[in-house]
């Protein structure tokens, strides 16, 4: 499931994000993911992997 994050960021560093990832032929929001997926196999590479919790599904209540 695809689910959306809202991050403040300073506007010359947004334009940096958007710089880079105009070089690597990417949007802001892939820039963004391939960072995000660069640190976490960094860190499971280091440390193994890491086991998160499945998340519950919101059931809709019926009136």
């Amino acid at each position: 499931m695809i689910k959306s994050y809202s991050v403040r960021i300073d506007e010359e560093l947004l334009d940096k994000l958007h710089y880079l990832a105009q070089r690597e032929g990417r949007s802001a929001n892939s820039q963004v993911l391939q960072y995000i997926q660069n640190a976490v196999d960094a860190y499971e590479k280091e440390n193994g992997p890491i086991v998160v919790a499945p998340r519950k599904r919101k059931t809709k209540e019926k009136a």
